[in-house]
């Protein structure tokens, strides 16, 4: 009934292969979704959200002290970022 499809992973673009055995296994637990990633990157989105895994960590300049700080996302130039103390004060002051 199920055959084997190859897939194309969302994370980093390789080919997968969604086996008629974890296909079977979806339909018995009600999943209508094919996976979206490969299971490298399953396990490694699993263990990020786990926290297992350190968050990757981006340099900036914080806004208000011009110190030089780490946040945990990517700074975009259209928006301040504060390090950590600043965040603090200005979290505080409102």
């Amino acid at each position: 009934m199920f055959e084997d499809k190859t897939l194309k992973c969302v994370e980093c673009g390789n080919d997968f292969v969604f086996s008629a055995s974890e296909q079977e296994f979806y339909a018995e637990k009600g999943f209508t979704n094919e996976p979206k990633r490969c299971s490298a990157c399953r396990a490694a989105r699993k263990a990020r959200m786990n926290g297992t895994q350190p968050r990757e960590m981006f340099k900036a300049v914080c806004a208000d002290c011009g110190k030089e700080t780490e946040v945990p996302f990517r700074p975009s130039e259209d928006r301040p970022v504060y390090c950590f103390d600043c965040f603090n004060k200005r979290k505080a002051g409102h």
